[in-house]
């Protein structure tokens, strides 16, 4: 099922139940999807285009997470860590360690790199085959780790 027929469900659902918070979050992303949309002059996004949109809005409750939790302001943080959670239902599932670093590794083999000098290589490399499936931090972390 497409993600904006999802959203739609879901937000009818919200509807009944009342969930404000959730029905927030679902109308943040629905907005994001359409204004990608107008943006690249499409009717329909593609189910990439529309993992990059998750993956941007989840990037940006991050951020403000940490800001909030640098700043003291517990009650900010609760509320995003909830608009987080329903952004992440949406996401494919993700990858565990284990399977991360093996497609670490296979690019890594690929490629034929060998030092730090050439992680930009991996991570170009590595990037597209983990998209949405892996936090961009935590992908870093790993190519790090296997380049030594």
């Amino acid at each position: 099922m497409a993600l904006l027929e999802t959203l739609n469900q879901d937000m009818k659902q919200a509807m009944k139940n009342k969930d404000k918070e959730t029905l927030s979050v679902i109308r943040m992303i629905k907005a994001s999807i359409q204004n990608e949309s107008i943006k690249l002059g499409k009717d329909t996004l593609t189910e990439d285009e529309e993992l990059t949109i998750l993956s941007r809005e989840v990037k940006q409750r991050k951020d403000s997470l940490q800001e909030f939790k640098s700043a003291g302001r517990d009650d900010l943080v609760i509320k995003v860590e909830n608009e987080l959670s329903v952004v992440k239902r949406y996401m494919p599932e993700q990858l565990s360690e284990e399977e991360l670093i093996k497609i670490v590794q296979e690019t890594i083999q690929e490629l034929n790199a060998s030092s730090k000098k050439e992680m930009g290589k991996v991570m170009s490399a590595v990037m597209p085959k983990v998209k949405g499936k892996a936090d961009g931090t935590q992908i870093k972390d790993v190519v790090l780790q296997q380049l030594k």
